[in-house]
């Protein structure tokens, strides 16, 4: 959930437990109680839980180059510009329009790496021959967090009901 955007904890306090096998309990500042243990031990307590936890991020862009050739290396070629110019990109999504041979390629990246990210991408498509960048510095990204979400169908169809209810 860290790594998702919580902002409870520290990711590189939560991979420093997890690479030395370390138990990390997360207390409240505001009440009592046990808090949340994150250990890599079996608990059966924990494998009843479906959901443990939901992490959001409003700060989130996406970029879409339409219409590039679905080969090899295409999506190394579209990154390595936003990599060498220092943005991280977060989630990655590449759809195929079927037998034409092209693809869409998304990702998304901090809201402030956007005006930079949308500049690189422009001119990666021209070179790639796209059909055009598109994009929206308006977006969030939802997390849903499980240890028993993999064996419980129906998790994401139940989070877009109740998220489109609310």
């Amino acid at each position: 959930m860290a790594s998702l955007g919580a902002k409870v904890l520290q990711i590189r306090s939560v991979e420093f437990a997890g690479k030395y096998n370390v138990p990390l309990r997360v207390l409240s500042s505001f009440e009592d109680g046990e808090g949340t243990l994150i250990t890599y031990e079996d608990v059966k307590k924990m494998e009843s839980a479906i959901i443990s936890g939901i992490a959001f991020n409003r700060d989130e862009a996406s970029l879409t180059i339409s219409g590039i050739p679905d080969e090899p290396l295409v999506a190394a070629n579209i990154l390595t510009p936003i990599g060498d110019a220092g943005i991280d990109v977060d989630v990655i999504v590449q759809n195929a329009h079927g037998k034409d041979g092209l693809v869409d390629f998304t990702f998304t990246v901090h809201r402030d790496d956007y005006q930079a990210a949308n500049v690189l991408l422009e001119k990666t498509c021209e070179e790639l021959s796209g059909k055009d960048v598109q994009g929206n510095d308006r977006i969030a990204k939802i997390s849903i967090v499980g240890v028993g979400m993999w064996n419980h169908p129906g998790v994401a169809k139940t989070m877009f009901e109740v998220l489109g209810r609310e």
